[in-house]
């Protein structure tokens, strides 16, 4: 077996995105960052003046959502295809080497969008670009 180089790992993504990546689609078609004081408001964390480990990226966080909705996946089996899948690091912007939310922090996350009564907003606004980008949104999977 020979060792894995740098190129191969490219080389796998732009075979990905040459068999239609949907996640490379909606990092082209949605702007993020719009959801970035939403998020920031609704999460409300620390400043991190007490330590501790920072948070995590709360439009990550968002995006990491996003994967699970869109697959039906629970927190555990979300943690893992991160881990596993080229698709959703390159989606979420990870390195193989980067630190992958754990099934806690997600579900932790989900709750406290929950509580604050924001998820339901968030994901009616990814929705909603979705659809104005052409694309129709169908619980678990989306379609052209």
């Amino acid at each position: 077996m020979k060792q894995t180089g740098f190129f191969d790992v490219e080389e796998r993504l732009a075979r990905l995105s040459g068999l239609g990546d949907q996640l490379e689609a909606f990092s082209r078609t949605v702007d993020f960052e719009v959801f970035r004081p939403d998020l920031e408001k609704a999460l409300a964390y620390s400043d991190g003046s007490k330590g501790g480990r920072p948070p995590f990226d709360p439009v990550l966080m968002f995006k990491i959502l996003v994967i699970q909705t869109l697959n039906n996946l629970s927190d555990e089996r979300t943690e893992y295809l991160i881990n596993d899948r080229l698709s959703f690091m390159r989606f979420l912007g990870l390195g193989l080497s980067d630190r992958v939310p754990d099934a806690k922090t997600v579900w932790l996350c989900q709750k406290r969008l929950t509580q604050a009564g924001a998820i339901d907003g968030l994901f009616n606004r990814f929705d909603a670009t979705l659809r104005n980008a052409g694309y129709l949104p169908m619980s678990g999977q989306i379609l052209d």
